[in-house]
C-alpha cells in the first residue's frame, strides 16, 4: 500500500461539508482538513448524507481523492495497521513523534505521520485536537453512520469503528493499484 503522507486539504463546500479546525484557516494549513463522509467519498449530503443509504458501487471510490487516489475501504485500513503490527500498537507506530497531548506521541516509523487534528462533531462543535483524529473510510454501515479509523493520545491502539456520517473527519488516499 502506498498512503498519502499528510491529510487532504482539498475544499470542498466550506461550512457544509468541509472545515478547518475551529474555523481557522491556520489549523488546515497544519492538519488538513475535516470532511463529512458524503463529502469525502465525493456526494452531496442529499445522496449519501446522515439518514441517506448511499450503496457506493464497489472497487474504488476515487471521491476527493486526486487521480490516481482513492478513499480507503474499512479493509484497506486494517491491512495497514494489521501490516505495522496489529491494532493493539499501531496506533504508537503510525502516529508522528511530537504533536499529542500528555506524551500521548508516536514513533513515526512509517511515514505516516498522524497528527491530532481533531474532529468536527455532528453537533458543529470541534474537539479533541492535540488528543485524537478519526479518518473515513469509503465503508458505509448504514444510513447514518460509516466506518472509520481512529487514534488517541492517550494509549497505542487504532480504533475501527463506525461514526455518524455528519462528523468531521481527516482523509488520507490510498494510491490505487
Amino acid at each position: 500500500q502506498t498512503w498519502m503522507a499528510e491529510n487532504l486539504t482539498y475544499s470542498v463546500n466550506p461550512g457544509e461539508q468541509s472545515w478547518c479546525y475551529d474555523n481557522d484557516a491556520s489549523n488546515c494549513d497544519e492538519y488538513g482538513r475535516l470532511y463529512t463522509w458524503a463529502a469525502a467519498v465525493g456526494k452531496s449530503e442529499e445522496d449519501c448524507g446522515n439518514g441517506k443509504t448511499c450503496n457506493l458501487p464497489s472497487g474504488d471510490i476515487r471521491g476527493i481523492c486526486p487521480e490516481g487516489w482513492h478513499v480507503p475501504t474499512n479493509d484497506e485500513f486494517s491491512t495497514l495497521y494489521d501490516n505495522v503490527g496489529g491494532s493493539r500498537t499501531a496506533g504508537s507506530m503510525l502516529k508522528s513523534a511530537s504533536g499529542w497531548c500528555d506524551d500521548g506521541n508516536g514513533f513515526d516509523a512509517y511515514g505516516f505521520s498522524v497528527l491530532p487534528a481533531g474532529n468536527r462533531g455532528d453537533s458543529g462543535k470541534f474537539y479533541g485536537q492535540g488528543v485524537e483524529p478519526n479518518f473515513w473510510s469509503s465503508t458505509e454501515n448504514d444510513a447514518t453512520a460509516a466506518w472509520g479509523m481512529g487514534f488517541s493520545s492517550y494509549d497505542a491502539f487504532v480504533y475501527e469503528s463506525h461514526y455518524y456520517k455528519d462528523n468531521g473527519f481527516s482523509l488520507r488516499c490510498l494510491k490505487d493499484s
